[in-house]
């Protein structure tokens, strides 16, 4: 059995950025100490939510080290160091290692993509050259690709890659995928409406977008399932589904850092191609969030 990375809800936590599209420190500061107050179980940076595609290097390294330093111990760190390239996936990997990121989150390749025989290739490759436990990430909708049952089979047999982030939807894939690598590879879930039925399928909870606005929905829905309330939790995923479907109206992470400005925490600037959210949309997250008693700035 490989002793998972975390347990419950980790946040997708994201970049803040000033006006002129630098790293809002400060703010990424606040918004770690507001995670870790709220009961959030483990912190991933610099993924999708991150923006971690339109970071430089040595800004995605910078972040990484932040984040860690910050966490100082607290609740697991997850650094986002995908590629579609293996070489520089390793070289993200390998400095995350250095920074002390408890484990690392990589991605299926993107645009150039591989085969399934290439995606094992990709992994252990990494694997083999890290000490730090990978979590795979598939996440289909973009990049393309997506691993197949008896490829997680194969690739949880490797002692460090410790988990996969399922973002797929394929329900078929992840019960396959839970019958035949059993404890070999933890499974948790990458969309947020999914996680109570992908725990039911022995998941161990999930990477979270919508716990960077309510963290402690999240925690708590995964340690009710967990507790074996679970019609409890699948209540209470169920009461926040309109503000989760809210916040992925347009492209992940515009609503979210929407959501975050409306409630007093100001890190709503992007980076192009990324452009503020619709104003139409951005008063049906704002009702969403009303309706749900979280505080709203005028």
């Amino acid at each position: 059995m490989k002793n998972p990375v975390f347990t419950g809800a980790s946040v997708a936590i994201v970049t803040p950025m000033f006006e002129d599209g630098s790293v809002n420190f400060e703010n990424l500061k606040k918004l770690i100490e507001f995670q870790i107050e709220n009961g959030i179980d483990s912190i991933t940076i610099c993924g999708t939510t991150g923006e971690a595609s339109t970071l430089d290097d040595e800004e995605h390294c910078q972040v990484i080290e932040f984040c860690v330093k910050q966490v100082n111990g607290r609740v697991p760190v997850v650094a986002g160091t995908g590629s579609n390239n293996t070489h520089h996936a390793l070289e993200l990997s390998l400095f995350a290692e250095k920074a002390g990121a408890d484990a690392v989150l990589i991605t299926t390749p993107y645009y150039n993509k591989t085969t399934q025989r290439g995606l094992i290739n990709h992994y252990t490759f990494l694997a083999d050259r890290l000490s730090t436990p990978i979590i795979l990430y598939n996440v289909p909708s973009r990049t393309a690709l997506s691993f197949t049952a008896n490829t997680y089979f194969e690739l949880s047999k490797h002692p460090n890659i410790n988990g996969v982030k399922e973002a797929s939807g394929d329900f078929s894939l992840i019960a396959q995928t839970a019958s035949l690598c059993g404890d070999n590879l933890n499974i948790w879930s990458g969309n947020d409406d999914h996680t109570i039925p992908i725990m039911a399928l022995g998941g161990l909870g999930v990477i979270s977008t919508s716990a960077n606005v309510i963290p402690g929905v999240m925690a708590e829905a995964c340690k009710l399932f967990t507790a074996g309330e679970t019609k409890e939790a699948n209540g209470l995923m169920l009461r926040y589904l309109e503000v989760m479907n809210n916040l992925f109206t347009e492209v992940n992470p515009i609503p979210v850092k929407t959501a975050l400005k409306l409630m007093g925490m100001d890190n709503g600037h992007m980076r192009l191609p990324l452009f503020p959210m619709a104003p139409d949309n951005a008063a049906k997250l704002r009702a969403a969030l009303v309706k749900m008693g979280i505080k709203v700035v005028e």
